[in-house]
């Protein structure tokens, strides 16, 4: 009696797995049968918005069905983030992921999540940032911004959007490789941040490169260094920090994710659509315009960028106190 029973079990059991196995296949194959969801964590036209609304627009057009950018900004990205986490994980609900989801995980002591709650995707594009300085500090390149700040420890200061921006984490680490000390000042944002730069009022901003780049154009401010690993198409006669002998290689970055449990044919099927769209020449043009680089990756070279990320800010944020409640 006993092994007829066990006979039975293991046949309900190697049903179910088949039945499980044939779904998630069929899942790949029929997705997507309704509207998708792709949430950014910033305001509608902004920096992030303009790259997820271009592969929004194609991944609807490979796919046959709408792809709805929805933007939901507040919490340094992390309210997006917690709405697509709390949606089903069936692909319909799609989140534009940036380094704040890294950065957020050690900024913040309960977020509400972590990075094992993430499916990457791919990544989309990638970032440098620009040291601007107010005309008001006396210093025509690097090596002379770096001997002035020396000499007057703590009255250079940098702008930072917020208490634990990335503007400030950047800053910060400058400060330690560079050997100097630096007067914070936090902003909210807007219009100010470039008007108090270009007048003097704060003298630092570490910025993406686009961001200060009309200023630069009309001499309002200096451009001292680009974090790029080479110069940008955009201000190529900016020499780099590591051409100045300044180790600060950092990069911002966008990609796509859902959340984790998502069925893997509907993240390759997505993968593969979405580095077929980064390398097309339209979207590349956009990007490079932006002065950032298109960049496609493996789910799994999305992780690592998610973990390296975190190693990057950690010591930093712990070491200057920026953890948040």
């Amino acid at each position: 009696m006993i092994r007829p029973l066990r006979n039975a079990l293991k046949g309900f059991v190697s049903c179910i797995t088949a039945l499980l196995v044939t779904a998630a296949a069929f899942a790949g194959d029929s997705y997507p049968t309704r509207p998708i969801r792709l949430v950014v964590g910033f305001g509608a036209g902004g920096p992030t918005d303009i790259p997820a609304r271009f592969i929004a627009d194609r991944l609807a057009s490979m796919l046959g069905q709408s792809v709805v950018v929805e933007n939901k900004p507040g919490a340094g990205g992390m309210l997006a983030t917690r709405d697509v986490l709390a949606q089903p994980r069936d692909g319909y609900n799609l989140l534009l992921c940036t380094h704040f989801e890294s950065i957020n995980t050690v900024l913040y002591k309960n977020p509400q999540y972590t990075l094992a709650d993430l499916a990457p995707i791919s990544l989309i594009t990638k970032y440098y940032y620009a040291l601007a300085l107010s005309n008001a500090i006396p210093a025509a390149n690097l090596e002379q911004f770096l001997a002035y700040a020396k000499s007057h420890p703590g009255e250079v200061s940098y702008i930072t959007i917020g208490s634990g921006s990335a503007q400030e984490i950047l800053a910060h680490q400058l400060e330690r490789l560079a050997g100097i000390s630096l007067n914070r000042i936090p902003y909210r944002g807007g219009p100010q941040v470039m008007q108090d730069l270009v007048s003097g009022r704060v003298h630092l901003y570490v910025s993406p490169a686009l961001g200060v780049l009309p200023q630069y154009q009309s001499k309002d401010i200096k451009i001292l260094g680009v974090s790029s690993p080479q110069r940008l198409t955009i201000l190529p006669e900016v020499p780099t920090f590591a051409e100045q002998g300044i180790d600060f290689k950092r990069f911002g970055w966008l990609g796509v994710c859902a959340g984790a449990g998502t069925p893997q044919p509907i993240i390759d099927l997505l993968n593969r659509h979405i580095m077929t769209i980064v390398a097309s020449p339209d979207y590349q043009t956009l990007i490079e315009t932006a002065g950032s680089i298109p960049a496609s990756s493996s789910p799994a070279e999305v992780n690592d960028v998610l973990k390296q990320t975190v190693d990057d800010v950690a010591a930093t944020i712990r070491e200057y106190g920026m953890q948040q409640e």
